[in-house]
């Protein structure tokens, strides 16, 4: 009884030492190098390991492993979890609980003659899992004996089970304080390089803004060259630096600043594109370093043709100065002391540096050529005004004399138009005379009698009708011709009914409708008032249905011209339509455009719509849509305001 008062006393001092060890160990492998010793003083322990999943990249390592026989595997070696059929411990951790067996129950388990799990055949073996706060596998405590003096009791496997349950507790509590620790130590990283990289690209920027800032700036090339030397003395080390040019006109390059602690000047001003580091960078078209031995076997393997200045160095950059594909020249810079040796990390500020020093070069040289091309253009920029003035002359008169030639047609067409009439009346007078004469004679023959009398009356009532008719007729024809023609030679703005307009421009299309086998339809309300342009609502009316007869129903096409308007609001929408031939959209694109026309020589000027066009958007202020496909006939919308006052 004593004996086991004992052994619990060890138990309990074991479990608060394991506790006592969580809190004040950092390191995983000395805490359970504490717990491997505070077995021992309860049970057997000479074999005893531990294996933990890392949940990052779900591989296991064993941060702890004591063996008489087999050796310890590296702690920060990572191994693949094996299936429950080739490992013991894996069979712990992936069933998630305890495995206790003796040789004989791991012999059975044997996979070709080789043990299970691999290892050295124990006597008695027993593992119980590890497991976090979410009941989650953390890992696998082992503990094994090669001696059949010792194995392990039922009490042994309880201790061992309780044992577990208290390592599990700490050291998930210890992975977590491990796990923020570097989680403090990769973020404090992280900031210190964000802040780094962050002063770096501010002075970067200054810098760039300091080189845009000389390009747009007037001063000459020797200020600039000083300017640029000591932005880039800002931002790595450069008391020897040299500026190259090339000049692709001659093949060669010059060098119109250079600075350096040994040469007060450089070698040569000018020199033949091939010789020297300069031609090497231009030559490769990239950034290059070197150190002492590098540049030093580039000079021996006859890289560098006739190296110029001295080539004792520590380290060396050269940087072409490239936009694309045109190369402006080279930035060196070169250390002689070996305590200022360049990395990459300088390299590639100054090839950044070089790919805008000649971008700044190149506006300066746009900038002068812009100047010169600036007073070139200034020179023709008065002739280019005149041409162009005449030619909105031009295009305008040919546009009134459009207008006039459509009024020319319309006059042709009415005179036409009344000629009939006015025949018709002339030849009932020639008649009508006539019969007078015989009547006279008859009278003063005295062989006029009462039936004679009646029939010269009838005929005098039946030339008078039809002179009537026919002088009714041409007066309507004179009426609408004036009024059509007022408007469309007038730009006044007056009050008009648009349904009985639109009957005068249709009367006076008369002669171009007569004898077409072509149908006019008008939808109007008899009380549209407008106060607006009809000048140019006739001139509309009138080009939409000559161009109709001319283009959409040729050669006697049979068809109907539809014309609509209704009130939208505060405009009138007028709708006009046929159902004509049509055209593509390729045509339809173009139907605008000033000269355009399908009908070049038979009559098309190519101003008709883009005179309409002009009058709805301009004179009625309003827009004009068109809609088209071949068969389909031909569309317009029109949308403007019914007051222009």
């Amino acid at each position: 009884m004593e004996s086991r008062l004992s052994r619990l006393e060890a138990v309990q001092s074991m479990l608060l030492e394991i506790g006592q060890r969580s809190s004040t160990c950092s390191d995983i492998s000395e805490f359970l190098q504490a717990v491997h010793a505070a077995l021992g003083r309860i049970m057997y322990a000479a074999n005893f390991y531990v294996a933990l999943s890392d949940q990052e990249d779900g591989l296991v390592r064993f941060p702890y492993f004591v063996d008489e026989f087999d050796p310890a595997p590296d702690p920060r070696a990572g191994h693949r979890l094996a299936t429950p059929e080739q490992s013991p411990t894996a069979w712990v951790m992936l069933n998630r609980r305890r495995l206790v067996m003796t040789a004989e129950q791991e012999s059975a388990r044997e996979i070709d003659g080789a043990s299970w799990g691999g290892g050295t055949p124990a006597e008695h073996w027993m593992g119980c899992p590890l497991f976090d706060r979410q009941h989650q596998v953390l890992g696998a405590i082992v503990i094994q004996s090669y001696d059949t003096r010792h194995t392990f009791s039922k009490e042994n496997q309880a201790l061992f089970e309780l044992i577990a349950s208290h390592v599990s507790s700490a050291l998930q509590g210890m992975q977590s304080v491990d796990r923020l620790e570097r989680a403090v130590q990769e973020r404090t990283a992280s900031l210190a390089h964000e802040v780094a990289e962050r002063r770096r690209a501010e002075a970067l920027q200054h810098a760039l803004y300091e080189i845009a800032n000389l390009s747009a700036s007037a001063w000459d090339a020797d200020k600039m060259y000083v300017q640029l030397h000591r932005i880039i003395s800002g931002l790595v080390s450069a008391k020897n630096f040299l500026i190259a040019l090339y000049h692709p006109e001659g093949k060669d390059i010059s060098i119109p600043y250079f600075v350096d602690e040994k040469d007060l000047q450089a070698p040569v001003k000018r020199f033949r594109y091939g010789i020297g580091m300069s031609s090497y960078v231009l030559e490769r078209k990239q950034a290059c370093l070197l150190d002492a031995g590098a540049y030093a076997a580039l000079a021996a393997g006859g890289q560098i043709d006739e190296p110029l200045g001295d080539v004792n160095i520590a380290s060396w950059m050269g940087a072409p100065m490239l936009l694309g594909e045109q190369a402006y020249g080279v930035i060196i810079v070169q250390s002689y002391d070996q305590s200022v040796l360049y990395s990459q990390a300088d390299l590639d500020i100054l090839a950044f540096m070089a790919s805008h020093v000649a971008v700044a070069i190149a506006r300066m040289q746009a900038e002068r050529a812009i100047r010169r091309a600036k007073d070139t253009l200034e020179e023709q920029n008065a002739a280019l005004n005149d041409a162009l003035t005449a030619l909105r002359e031009a295009q305008s008169e040919l546009v009134r004399q459009e207008k006039l030639a459509s009024l020319g047609r319309l006059v042709a067409g009415v005179a036409h138009e009344i000629n009939t009439p006015l025949g018709i009346c002339v030849t009932a007078t020639s008649h009508l005379v006539q019969e007078l004469k015989l009547t006279r004679e008859e009278m003063a023959a005295g062989e006029l009698n009462e039936d004679g009398l009646n029939q010269f009356f009838d005929i005098i009532d039946q030339t008078l009708r039809i002179m009537t008719t026919n002088t009714q007729r041409a007066a309507a024809l004179v009426r609408s011709f004036k009024q059509v023609a007022v408007d469309q030679s007038s730009d006044n703005i007056r009050h008009f009914n648009l349904n009985n307009y639109l009957g005068e421009v249709l009367l006076s299309l008369q002669p171009k409708l007569k004898g077409k086998p072509i149908e006019v339809v008008v939808d109007c309300p008899a009380d549209m008032e407008l106060d607006s342009f009809p000048g140019a609502v006739s001139q509309i009316v009138t080009n939409m249905v000559v161009n109709s007869l001319v283009h959409g129903f040729p050669q006697d096409m049979p068809g109907t011209i539809r014309i609509a308007a209704r009130y939208d609001g505060d405009c009138v929408r007028l709708d006009y339509g046929d159902d004509g031939a049509g055209m593509d959209a390729a045509t339809l694109g173009q139907l605008f455009d000033p000269f355009f026309t399908t009908k070049r020589g038979s009559g098309g000027s190519g101003l008709g719509a883009h005179i309409l066009y002009n009058l709805v958007t301009g004179a009625l202020g309003g827009s004009v849509k068109a809609d088209s496909a071949p068969g389909r006939g031909l569309q317009y919308q029109l949308r403007f305001p019914r007051s222009r006052r």
